[in-house]
C-alpha cells in the first residue's frame, strides 16, 4: 500500500493506484466495505451502491468513485484501513496456533481422502472386484503450451494423428511440461491461476487429473497448494437447483466441513479441479452476466462455475478445466491464462503401456512387434483408449480372425467380439451350431439394445446418458452392460441417480453403426443430408458413423458379425450402399468437390470392385485444406492404385504434405496433369521429389507451389527438371522468397512450354534485377485483367478460413508492397477487405502475442 506524507494528497494517491488497488482489494472487498460502514466512513445507501455492482472489480472501483467524492480526509483513513487489514493477513497473529494445527490436521485427512480415491484405475471392462493400481499402470503423458483451434471441420479423433506429431515435433525444442508445471509462469510474467488442458476424447484428461490427486493424497507438495477441490461436471449435471459453492465442495467432502472456511479464506492455497466440461448439460450458456461473489451466495450451477471463471467468486483460487475441442468455444477464454494440450503417447509410451498391461515382458513384446507392423493400430495407440482397445483385442484374439485388421471397423468388429468373449461364459462360437445358436443370441440381444441407445444418442449429440433416460431403462436386466458401459453413480438428498457412457466416443460411433446396418429402420431426416459421405457435417459429427457404416456393410465384417455375434446385415442396406459409394464418387470425382471421406468409406470397405466400378469422365482428387494423417495417404493411394488413367488434377494445397509423403505416392504424382501443392512448407528434399516427377512425367501441364516457403535455390532444382520433358504449361508460385535471380532461371522456358508463370509477392525488390527483361508470360506484379479480380477473391477467401498463424504467413508476404499497386482496383478491394479482415481477428484473438502480430499488420495497411 502506499505511504502518506505531507507532499502527496492522499486523493492524488488513491487515483494513481487505482489500478493496482483493484487488483489488491478485489478478494476482501465485502469485509473491507463492512469496516468503512462500521467506520461510519461509508453510509448504508453507499454500501448498497457498491453492493449492486456485478463483480468484485466493479465494487472495488465503485468504492474509489465514492471515496473521491468524499474528499482527503476519507482518502487517508480508508488507505490506513487497507494497509492494516493487509498486514494482518500477511502476519497472522499469535492466537491463530491452535487453528493452524486443526488446519493442517483436516488438510492431511484431505490428501488421505484423495490418496483412497485416486488409488484405483478403472479400465472400462474391469471385471467387478478387481483392482488396478494407478501406480502400477499409469503411463507418462504428452503436455503441450498450446491454444486448440476453434473451428472445427473434421472429427476430433481423425485430426488427431497429425496434431500429436507436430506437438511432439515442438516438445523436442520447448520444454516439456509435467502436471506439476500447469500452475507455474513460464516467462515470469502474470501468475498463471486459470489453466484449461484440452484433448480428444481418451486421450487421458481424466487420466491426468488422477495423477495430480495421486501425486497430492502422497505427500508430493510440487503443486504447492494446501487443498484440492475435484468435481466433475457429470456431478453438476445432476443438480437442477440453485446452489452455493460451500454446498458444491461439500457434497463429497464432509470431512472438511469444520475448517471450510479457513480453507476459502486461504483461496490463494486452493485448486479447484473442474473435469469433463465437454459433459457439461449447460456448456453453451456459461458466458453468463449474473455473478456470486461469496462461497455462502446461492445461485444455479452455471452461475457459479461462470464466477469461479471470470475470478469473481473465490479470485485468488487456482482453476484447472478439463474439455474436448468440441466445446472450447463455449468457455470463457479470455479468463484462461495458460492453454494445455495433450498429444497422447509417444512411441516410447506406448511400448511402455504394453508392459504395464501385459505385465509379462515377453508377451508384451510379442503384442508389442503385432502393433509395429501394423501401421494402422500402431497410429491409433498413440491415443490412451485406443491403446487399451488394441490391447484387450490382442489378448482375447488371437484365434479370433485369421487376417489382421486393415481399417478401423476391423479393430472395432474384433473389439466387439473380444469383450463378449472375454466377459460372457458363452463364447462365440460359429452359428452352424444348435449350442453355439443359443449361447450367443442374447449376445445378439445386447448389442441391439446398446446400439440402439447409441443411434438415439448420437442424433442429439449426447455422450452421458441417465438411468431415468427411457432408452437407458431397456437395457434393464443386460448383464453384459457393464462390459460397454462406464457407469458413475451420484448421490442427491433423497436419491440417486446412475450415469452411463460408453468407454470412448468412437464406440458409441461404433453401436450407432452397426445398429443402423442390422435393422430396417431408416436413417432419421436430421441425419439425411449430414449423413452424406462428402463430409458428414460441418463439425464433423458424423465422419466415423459413416467410416464404420461402411466397413459394418462390408462383406467381410458383415460375415465375421453374423458368426461371432448373429446379427445379420439387411441385404438391401449392403446393395443401395454400394451402389451410393459408386454414385456419389462417381460424382465427386467429375466435380473436384473435397473427397476424403468418400475415399475412406472405399477404403473401410476393402473390395476393389468397387473402386473399379468409379469410372468418372475426369478424375479430379481434391483434399485441400486437411492436415492428412498417414491413414489418410492409405485411403488415397488405396483409391489410385486401383484406378487406371491420368489424374486429372491432385490438390494437395494446405495438407501438411512432407517430402516423405510425396516420395510415397510419386508413381501417383507422374499420372497427374494439375497438382497443386501449395500452402505446404516445401524445403529442398521435397523441391528434389518434385523435380523428380518433373524429370520423367508426360503428364503433368500445371503446377502450384505459392505460399511454399521455396527460394531461388529450391526454384533452381524445380526449373532444371522442366526443361527436360518441357510439358509443364503453368507454374503458380505466389508468395514465396523467389528473387529475379531465381526468375532468370526461368527465361528458356518461356513462352515454351511455359505459358504462364505467377510470381507476385516474391522477393523482387532487388535495385538491380540482373539482366532479367519483364515478359508477357510471366507475371510479378498487379494488373487489372479480369482474371486477377477473381484470383483476388480466391486469395481472400482463403485468408478467411486460415488459422492466425497460417494468416500470419500470408501478411508478411501481402502487406510488402509499394502504394503504386494500389492503383488496381482489384488490388485497393482485396487490401481494404483484408485490414477488416485483420481488425475482426484482433477482436477475438485471446494471445497477447498473436494480438500484438497481428496489429503490427493493421497499423502496416491503415498507413
Amino acid at each position: 500500500m502506499v505511504e502518506e506524507d505531507g507532499c502527496n494528497s492522499c486523493l492524488t494517491a488513491l487515483g494513481a493506484l487505482r489500478v493496482s488497488l483493484v487488483d489488491q482489494l478485489e478478494g476482501r472487498i465485502d469485509s473491507l466495505l463492512e469496516i468503512l460502514v462500521g467506520r461510519e466512513l461509508f453510509t448504508r445507501d453507499d454500501r448498497e451502491e457498491v453492493l449492486c455492482k456485478l463483480g468484485a472489480r466493479a465494487r472495488v472501483r465503485t468504492v474509489l468513485d465514492i471515496l473521491t467524492c468524499k474528499g482527503e480526509e476519507a482518502a487517508k483513513v480508508f488507505l490506513s484501513i487497507s494497509r492494516h487489514q493487509q498486514e494482518t493477513q500477511t502476519h497472522p497473529q499469535e492466537g491463530s496456533t491452535d487453528q493452524s494445527v486443526e488446519y493442517n490436521k483436516v488438510k492431511q485427512k484431505h490428501k488421505d481422502v484423495l490418496s483412497r480415491r485416486s488409488e484405483s484405475m478403472l479400465f472400462y471392462n474391469t471385471r467387478h472386484g478387481e483392482k488396478i493400481l494407478f501406480s502400477d499402470h499409469y503411463v507418462n503423458l504428452l503436455l503441450a503450451d498450446g491454444h486448440q483451434g476453434l473451428e472445427k471441420k473434421r472429427h476430433e479423433v481423425l485430426t488427431f494423428g497429425q496434431k500429436r506429431l507436430s506437438l511432439q515435433q515442438k516438445s523436442a525444442v520447448k520444454q516439456k511440461i509435467s502436471p506439476a508445471e500447469l500452475f507455474s509462469s513460464a516467462h515470469g510474467n502474470r501468475p498463471v491461476k486459470k489453466v484449461l488442458v484440452s484433448g480428444v476424447a481418451g486421450i487421458g484428461k481424466t487420466i491426468l487429473v488422477q495423477k495430480m490427486l495421486f501425486d497430492f493424497g502422497r505427500n508430493k507438495s510440487h503443486l504447492g497448494f494446501d487443498f484440492i477441490i475435484h468435481m466433475t461436471f457429470r456431478d453438476l449435471n445432476l443438480i437442477d437447483k440453485t446452489v452455493n459453492f460451500r454446498e458444491l465442495v461439500l457434497r463429497k467432502n464432509r470431512h472438511l466441513a469444520k475448517e471450510l472456511d479457513n480453507i476459502l479464506a486461504n483461496d490463494h492455497k486452493l485448486l479447484i479441479i473442474l473435469d469433463g466440461f465437454d459433459e457439461f448439460r449447460h456448456y453453451r450458456s456459461c458466458d453468463v452476466e449474473t455473478f456470486v461473489t461469496e462461497p455462502e451466495e446461492v445461485g444455479e450451477v452455471v452461475e457459479v462455475f461462470g464466477s469461479l471463471m471470470h475470478g469473481e467468486l473465490l479470485p485468488n483460487a487456482s482453476v484447472l478445466l478439463t474439455s474436448r475441442p468440441a466445446a472450447i468455444s463455449h468457455i470463457p477464454v479470455g479468463c484462461i491464462d495458460r492453454f494445455v494440450l495433450i498429444a497422447g503417447f509417444s512411441l516410447t509410451e506406448v511400448q511402455d503401456f504394453f508392459f504395464r498391461y501385459f505385465q509379462d515382458r515377453a508377451i508384451a513384446e510379442s503384442t508389442f512387434a503385432v502393433v509395429s507392423a501394423n501401421e494402422l493400430m500402431l497410429t491409433l495407440c498413440y491415443i490412451p483408449a485406443f491403446c487399451y482397445i488394441v490391447c484387450c483385442i490382442l489378448r482375447e484374439s488371437k484365434d479370433l480372425c485369421e487376417e489382421k485388421p486393415k481399417t478401423m471397423t476391423d479393430i472395432y468388429v474384433q473389439y466387439l467380439v473380444a469383450l463378449l468373449r472375454s466377459h460372457t461364459q458363452a463364447r462365440a462360437e460359429p452359428f452352424g451350431r444348435e449350442q453355439g445358436a443359443m449361447a450367443a443370441q442374447p449376445l445378439s440381444d445386447v448389442v441391439l439394445k446398446l446400439g440402439r441407445l447409441a443411434f438415439q444418442k448420437l442424433l442429439e449429440h449426447q455422450t452421458l446418458f441417465y438411468g431415468s433416460d427411457g432408452d437407458v431403462a431397456a437395457l434393464g436386466g443386460c448383464s453384459l452392460v457393464s462390459t460397454f458401459l462406464d457407469k458413475t453413480v451420484s448421490q442427491e438428498p433423497g436419491c440417486t441417480e446412475e450415469v452411463y457412457s460408453f468407454a470412448h466416443l468412437t464406440v458409441q460411433e461404433f453401436f450407432a453403426a452397426v445398429y443402423y446396418a442390422v435393422t430396417d429402420d431408416p436413417l432419421p431426416d436430421v441425419l439425411q443430408h449430414g449423413a452424406d459421405l462428402a463430409e458428414g457435417s460441418n463439425n464433423g459429427h458424423l465422419d466415423l458413423f459413416n467410416r464404420f457404416l461402411s466397413g459394418i456393410l462390408s462383406e467381410r465384417n458383415a460375415n465375421l458379425l453374423s458368426r461371432q455375434v448373429g446379427l445379420c446385415c439387411q441385404k438391401d442396406k449392403v446393395d443401395n450402399y454400394r451402389q451410393r459409394i459408386i454414385r456419389e464418387l462417381t460424382t465427386v470425382c467429375e466435380s473436384g468437390a473435397h473427397i476424403l471421406n468418400h475415399l475412406h468409406c472405399l477404403f473401410e470397405q476393402q473390395d476393389p470392385s468397387l473402386a473399379l466400378s468409379v469410372q468418372p469422365k475426369t478424375l479430379q482428387v481434391n483434399v485441400s485444406d486437411e492436415t492428412l494423417s498417414q491413414m489418410d495417404y492409405n485411403a488415397i493411394k488405396y483409391f489410385l492404385n486401383l484406378t487406371k488413367g491420368e489424374i486429372s488434377e491432385l490438390d494437395l494445397t494446405g495438407t501438411g504434405v512432407s517430402c516423405e509423403a510425396l516420395r510415397d505416392i510419386q508413381p501417383l504424382l507422374l499420372r497427374c496433369n494439375k497438382l497443386w501443392l501449395g500452402e505446404n512448407n516445401l524445403d529442398m528434399n521435397t523441391a528434389h521429389v518434385i523435380a523428380d516427377v518433373l524429370h520423367v512425367s508426360e503428364s503433368i501441364t500445371h503446377l502450384g507451389l505459392g505460399w511454399s516457403d521455396i527460394g531461388d535455390d529450391e526454384l533452381l532444382a524445380i526449373s532444371s527438371a522442366i526443361g527436360v520433358k518441357r510439358k509443364l504449361q503453368e507454374l503458380w508460385m505466389e508468395g514465396n522468397r523467389v528473387s529475379y535471380k531465381g526468375l532468370l532461371s526461368l527465361s528458356d522456358l518461356t513462352p515454351n512450354p511455359l505459358k504462364t508463370i505467377v510470381a507476385i509477392w516474391n522477393d523482387l525488390t532487388d535495385t538491380d534485377p540482373y539482366f532479367f527483361c519483364p515478359q508477357e508470360s510471366i507475371t510479378v506484379s498487379f494488373t487489372e485483367d479480369g482474371m486477377w479480380t477473381a484470383w483476388g477473391e480466391w486469395v481472400y477467401k482463403r485468408c478467411e478460413v486460415s488459422s492466425n498463424e497460417k494468416l500470419l504467413m500470408v501478411l508478411r508476404k501481402v502487406c510488402n508492397i509499394s502504394v503504386r499497386c494500389l492503383e488496381v482496383q482489384w488490388a485497393k478491394t482485396f487490401y481494404q477487405q483484408l485490414s477488416q479482415l485483420i481488425r475482426q481477428r484482433i477482436e477475438c484473438c485471446t494471445e497477447d502475442d498473436m494480438s500484438r502480430k497481428l496489429k503490427k499488420f493493421e497499423q502496416m495497411l491503415n498507413h
